[in-house]
């Protein structure tokens, strides 16, 4: 079995969902579609295709022409049912590539945050071990509704936070992927993310609650990524 990790940025990657993908016997490429590079293969020829976080938003097509680029990518992976899960920003590109339109939150949520599993989420191959509620990073500014014939899988007081768009779709809006590497170095980084300064973030008190619930997190967010790719088997 062979998957596609579509990149963002280089501190933005796959994090310990790679590090499950070969565990359980997958191969991986990854595309930092930025690049302006071709990807390895065709998106459609993959078995999975995972698409991260970024520090750009959904709706910045002329500052990131490649944002259009992957909508489309998007849209034609959803046609083709070919299993595909959106992270963060990837999750919003995937609801666009659905059909909904994302916007600006009301307020960001970077940091820990609650996150309540539905009724439909509990019964869910890949969220529904979460429920009925757990606590997850989270580091966003935007927020997408719920896609057309979407099924609402988990939310925050802010924001959408899971849902499946048939059934081998996902999106999630907490940062499940994480590694530690990549945790911290947002936080030690955060003054490039102006809802970050703008709130206030305690880069240090992020960065100490990083460190010491990243291994927990990590496990939760490998044990998601497993039920994703038994799903796309």
């Amino acid at each position: 079995m062979k998957a596609l990790a579509v990149n963002h940025q280089l501190d933005a990657g796959p994090g310990v969902f790679a590090e499950e993908a070969h565990a359980k016997g997958w191969a991986l490429d990854e595309w930092l579609i930025p690049s302006g590079e071709p990807p390895p293969a065709d998106p459609l020829t993959y078995d999975a295709v995972l698409s991260f976080g970024g520090a750009m938003h959904a709706d910045q097509e002329s500052e990131h022409p490649w944002l259009a680029q992957e909508k489309e990518i998007l849209s034609g992976l959803l046609d083709a049912g070919v299993p595909t899960m959106g992270v963060c920003l990837g999750s919003q590109l995937l609801a666009e590539a659905a059909g909904a339109s994302v916007v600006r939150a009301d307020e960001p949520e970077i940091g820990w945050f609650d996150i309540e599993v539905t009724t439909q989420g509990a019964r869910d191959p890949v969220i529904g071990a979460l429920a009925p509620r757990f606590e997850a990073l989270q580091w966003h500014s935007y927020r997408s509704p719920l896609p057309p014939y979407a099924v609402e899988l988990a939310l925050s007081p802010l924001a959408l936070q899971a849902y499946r768009i048939g059934e081998v779709a996902w999106g999630i809006q907490f940062h499940a992927e994480a590694s530690e590497i990549d945790a911290s170095s947002w936080a030690v980084n955060y003054a490039v993310d102006e809802d970050a300064v703008r709130i206030g973030i305690d880069p240090d008190f992020l960065g100490a609650q990083i460190l010491e619930r990243i291994g927990e997190w990590n496990a939760l967010g490998r044990g998601l990524c497993g039920r994703f790719l038994e799903a796309a088997s």
